[in-house]
């Protein structure tokens, strides 16, 4: 099966910037797709960024110009840079995969692998 494992959360300052990284594992082949999404108290996890393939890219237009989403296939890991963060970026972030080529990649329910989070908590 596929392990996701999150790390690069912590806290930070209204402003700041940290690199979240997710490495997979358990398979011998790449997925499909890989995206980041996050989940703050209260509220419904929610997609903050997705690549399909190598190169295509789409943000939610929250972080658009603040984050880059970008993955390195030959070391298995996904990675998210976050600067400019605000407050609002607060949240647990999770790490998803999918390998089925007819996903949309675009909702919670269009990945079927999931890490188990990394905390992200920033000060204002």
């Amino acid at each position: 099966d596929v392990q996701l494992v999150e790390s690069g959360g912590g806290s930070v300052q209204a402003g700041g910037s940290l690199r979240l990284s997710c490495v997979a594992s358990g398979r011998s082949y790449g997925s499909y797709c890989m995206g980041w999404f996050r989940q703050a108290p209260g509220k419904e996890r929610e997609g903050v960024a997705a690549v399909i393939g190598s190169t295509k890219t789409r943000y939610a237009d929250s972080v658009k110009g603040r984050f880059t989403i970008s993955r390195d296939d030959a070391k298995n890991t996904l990675y998210l840079h976050m600067s400019s963060l605000e407050p609002e970026d607060s949240a647990m972030y999770y790490c998803a995969s999918e390998f089925w080529v007819g996903s949309p990649c675009a909702t919670v329910r269009d990945f079927t692998y999931w890490g188990q989070g990394t905390q992200v908590t920033v000060a204002s």
